[in-house]
């Protein structure tokens, strides 16, 4: 099975923790940006952190943080095409469950 990720990036906080919380019960794996992160974390959220799924620094004053191949592959792969698929397991990038 493949392990269900979330990824929160969000401007306003309101109900970030209880949504946070709420996923972690359901199974999901948190990863999340710069602030978002943060107030996760400070409130005992298990958050793993952007740059450790893409391997690269958010730039720009945070405004360049998921526009990479290992968020938008597993986002825009095909789980019905065996290609897409493929190309997930030779890079190391977890299919997004959004599409399923």
């Amino acid at each position: 099975m493949t392990r269900r990720r979330a990824l929160l990036s969000v401007y306003r906080k309101d109900g970030l923790v209880e949504l946070g919380r709420g996923l972690i019960v359901r199974g999901f794996e948190i990863v999340s940006t710069g602030g978002t992160a943060d107030a996760l974390r400070k409130e005992g959220v298990a958050v793993v952190a952007i740059s450790d799924v893409t391997g690269f620094p958010e730039i720009m004053d945070g405004r360049v943080k998921t526009l990479h191949p290992k968020v938008h592959g597993g986002l825009l792969a095909r789980r019905d095409v065996a290609s897409h698929m493929k190309a997930l397991a030779s890079q190391g990038i977890a299919p997004s469950t959004c599409w399923s």
